[in-house]
């Protein structure tokens, strides 16, 4: 893929995770074209790369489309994410160096601030570093790619998790438990506490699927 396209996946990734494309809305290679001043080509090869990540739906001769999840697969999908997580952070407890647990205090510190600023979305991006911190610090390439490629098939609908109320204090508390755990050196609680952390049920299931819906009158 060119550096081009890279760019370009990028971007549109992006503008789906921040809600601006929706799922189930028609992804347009001509307007895109046009609204990143770019020919077709290095759109259609971001639109492949998307369409390989989960992100968008190829249908023949009918376009592209941001990727849509009924609420049972979304289940699934978290229920994946939280055992990845939670492996992660069992790993992570156990071979984190020092340098290591000094960037996962820097990621956390960067969600404070963006907590205490009420800001949702520099929250989602500090949120995102924070949890990568601990995918690197399970110090297995091939664990940690699969959960980043699920966190990012999962964008969309974990950035409408932290527009939920009191979600962002909420989400920061967890996080401070899964440092101290990780700090201590307790693989068995990280893991417990990342799998709740990530993990869509009762009343969180009812308001993510309350937001899609919202999402949905919205694009109707």
């Amino acid at each position: 893929m060119t550096n081009r396209s890279h760019l370009l996946r990028d971007a549109i990734e992006d503008l789906i995770a921040t809600g601006q494309f929706r799922p189930g809305d028609p992804l347009d290679e001509t307007e895109l074209a046009k609204r990143f001043d770019v020919s077709r080509t290095p759109i259609r090869e971001a639109m492949i790369q998307l369409a390989s990540m989960g992100l968008v739906t190829m249908r023949p001769r009918r376009g592209a489309i941001v990727a849509t999840a009924a609420p049972e697969q979304l289940v699934e999908m978290f229920d994946v994410m939280a055992e990845l997580e939670a492996m992660c952070g069992r790993l992570a407890a156990r071979r984190m160096s020092a340098a290591d647990h000094g960037a996962l205090k820097s990621a956390h510190d960067a969600c404070r601030e963006a907590c205490l600023a009420g800001d949702a979305d520099a929250y989602y991006y500090k949120n995102e570093a924070f949890h990568d911190t601990i995918y690197a610090g399970s110090h297995n390439n091939f664990l940690a790619e699969q959960a980043r490629g699920l966190h990012r098939r999962l964008r969309p609908y974990r950035r409408l998790q932290l527009r939920v109320r009191n979600r962002l204090p909420t989400s920061f508390e967890e996080h401070e438990q899964v440092v101290n755990a990780i700090l201590a050196g307790d693989g068995e609680l990280t893991a417990r506490l990342l799998r709740q952390h990530v993990l869509v049920q009762g009343q969180r299931f009812a308001d993510l699927i309350a937001s899609l819906s919202q999402l949905g009158t919205r694009a109707a």
